[in-house]
């Protein structure tokens, strides 16, 4: 009986083994938002780790969160690092390249809870209407550990809705900035044209100096 049992869990062993090596070997998530912003602004707050605790979906999950910059202030260069809670581990970010108003490209190394290497991409697609489609994706490859976690969870469903959150936020604030920046430009240039008009309008008449009388 011990001996079936055992041989029991030997086929269950190695059947359960070859259904998760017959997982993908690589995986993708990608999300995408229309903005209605010039595309400096989205492009900038991605392209500063400074700025990334303004939309940032993983910053609320731990507010303790210990972060740290290394490396060139914001482009190619730049380096994110941060430790935190489980939600959010231990990792770093560095941006490797970087077209401007184009695309971003940062590579992303989790140490905790589990070893992973990533390559991030945001994409900066400008539409004729003025508007920009922002693409954020992550890819990489699967180890057996990875494809085994991505029998019972839904990578791309977990992932996904982190990355649709942080999209909309930057569209949020993107989207603010440029109806401030617009109201600051109207401000300046109605400042302007009243300065202008001003100094326009003719000087008034000097007034008529009182004659005097000699005795």
């Amino acid at each position: 009986m011990l001996k079936k049992i055992s041989l029991a869990l030997v086929v269950a062993l190695i059947g359960v083994g070859a259904v998760v090596a017959s997982r993908p070997s690589t995986f993708r998530v990608e999300r995408s938002i229309t903005i209605a912003a010039p595309v400096d602004l989205p492009f900038g707050i991605v392209n500063d780790f400074h700025k990334w605790k303004f939309w940032s979906p993983w910053a609320g999950k731990d507010p303790k969160m210990q972060t740290d910059f290394d490396g060139a202030f914001a482009g190619p260069g730049a380096i994110y690092t941060w430790s935190g809670n489980d939600e959010v581990g231990k990792g770093r970010m560095t941006i490797v390249d970087a077209k401007l108003y184009e695309s971003i490209q940062i590579q992303l190394e989790f140490l905790k809870p589990w070893p992973a290497t990533n390559t991030t991409l945001f994409t900066f697609q400008p539409a004729p209407d003025g508007s920009i489609t922002v693409r954020w994706a992550m890819e990489g490859h699967n180890t057996f550990l990875g494809k085994a976690f991505s029998l019972f969870v839904d990578m791309d469903g977990m992932i996904g809705k982190d990355f649709e959150q942080g999209l909309a936020t930057i569209k949020t604030l993107t989207e603010q900035e440029a109806k401030n920046r617009l109201e600051r430009e109207a401000q300046l240039k109605a400042r302007a044209e009243a300065e202008a008009a001003k100094a326009a309008q003719p000087a008034p008449p000097a007034p008529a100096q009182a004659g005097t009388t000699t005795p």
